[in-house]
């Protein structure tokens, strides 16, 4: 009899453990539909057809490892202009708009509820609509006639004789890039921060100044930044995305692609300009499957600094 009650028990609780695991799989079936719809899928795709010739009228031809030889023996736009433009481009992008997210996260979080919704936005606004900002806002500021903004004042001020075409010259362009990433930085990233710099518990605060913590800054090193750091992992894995996917705002501010003598030409550009103006999808896909590389390996480092740690 007890061994007939040990059974059933034993049914019960393997019925339950089913039960439970397929509610969660249902719970999970919308998140794996969609992951592989648009992240999985599209990334074999490139994948596949890295490795054949396609011009998006005939079948993909196999090719082999010609692409990706191509790319690393023969491509020197790329190793002249495009791999150091990115480079340069995401190390000061991506961690500069970081800090100042994280900076203006702290900042917005001191003020009260009401300003802080309105400045919040303001500041997040530019990234909604990046380049219709752009086209807007930075190609006024840096216009290459008498009225762009920053001609205006050059001239007014006697600095230099002539306007300068700030959009059309190599030496520029990549510098006004970065600082119009920069000013668009305040992405989904820096209002994860905010949230969870505005959920850290005030009593942390206060058992750390008893404890002995004196100013601000030992208050974000010791308390506000240990507690947020799956907001900031967040944000940083989000900023090294955002650096290495940024190349819009190059085109926005030209009005081509190519950029300039290629002077603001990132990885980005590079895959648009073989993809979808030479055609040439086989190699724009191998030149995707390194971009991809790069932007794993650096969100891996990220993870190494604000991951948890067993």
């Amino acid at each position: 009899m007890t061994a007939r009650k040990t059974a059933r028990k034993s049914m019960r609780d393997r019925v339950n453990t089913m039960g439970d695991g397929m509610h969660a799989l249902f719970l999970l079936l919308p998140y794996g539909i969609l992951f592989s719809m648009f992240i999985a899928v599209p990334i074999l795709i490139a994948f596949g057809l890295s490795f054949t010739y396609f011009d998006m009228i005939q079948a993909p031809t196999f090719a082999g490892l010609a692409n990706y030889i191509s790319l690393l023996t023969q491509d020197t736009i790329f190793f002249q202009h495009v791999l150091p433009n990115t480079l340069r481009f995401a190390i000061i992008v991506g961690p500069g708009g970081y800090i100042i997210a994280f900076f203006m996260a702290w900042v917005l979080a001191q003020i009260q509820p009401a300003p802080r919704t309105v400045f919040a936005l303001c500041l997040y606004m530019p990234s909604l609509a990046p380049g219709v900002f752009v086209s807007v806002v930075w190609t006024t500021v840096f216009s290459g006639n008498q009225a762009g903004l920053v001609n205006a004042f050059l001239l007014s001020n006697n600095l230099i004789d002539q306007p300068i075409q700030f959009l059309q010259t190599p030496y520029y362009f990549l510098n006004i890039m970065i600082i119009v990433s920069l000013w668009s930085a305040m992405g989904v990233g820096f209002l994860a921060m905010l949230a969870g710099i505005l959920n850290i518990d005030e009593q942390l605060y206060e058992a750390a100044y008893i404890d002995g913590i004196r100013n601000r800054f030992q208050e974000i090193i010791y308390i506000t930044i240990p507690s947020v750091k799956p907001q900031m992992l967040f944000g940083a894995v989000m900023a090294i995305v955002g650096a290495f996917n940024a190349g819009g705002v190059g085109v926005a501010l030209s009005g081509a692609n190519p950029t300039p003598q290629y002077s603001g030409q990132l990885i980005t550009n590079h895959i648009d300009d073989f993809g979808f103006i030479r055609y040439e999808m086989g190699y724009a896909a191998a030149i995707s499957v390194m971009l991809l590389g790069m932007v794993w390996v650096f969100s891996k480092i990220t993870y190494k600094f604000f991951g948890e740690r067993d």
